[in-house]
């Protein structure tokens, strides 16, 4: 419960209210994986192909990613940041860092190992 409360909170730390969560994590996918299909999108994100034709034009709407032709299937398309897209997943990657990095100053250094350890273990289940 305190994992979810936690990823919930720091879901809040955001640079625009006019992306929604799941719009964002297309956002940080597309930065860490680079230009994507909609179909390899909706992979990542787990979600069926028209959720993600969706999610991709409500983005494009707002300027926050843009669609090129595939180098070598004319039938597809390529889904990539725009510079106004690379500032929100910057600036909200700040936000959060800045919100937890408060929080755990707060924390005395035994709690911090202790958390320390914590996360190492629960990698290890998340990865089972």
């Amino acid at each position: 419960m305190a994992i979810m409360r936690t990823s919930r909170r720091l879901r809040q730390e955001r640079s625009t209210d006019d992306v929604t969560p799941g719009q964002y994590s297309v956002l940080a996918v597309l930065d860490r994986q680079g230009p994507l299909t909609p179909r390899e999108l909706a992979a990542f994100e787990k979600v069926q192909p028209p959720s993600m034709t969706r999610t991709v034009a409500a983005l494009a709407d707002l300027g926050l990613v843009g669609r090129t032709e595939h180098p070598t299937d004319g039938r597809q398309v390529l889904v990539s940041l725009t510079p106004e897209g690379q500032v929100v997943v910057r600036e909200t990657r700040r936000r959060r860092d800045a919100w937890l990095a408060r929080r755990l100053a707060e924390l005395t250094p035994a709690e911090r190992e202790t958390l320390a350890a914590a996360a190492a273990l629960l990698h290890r289940v998340a990865q089972s």
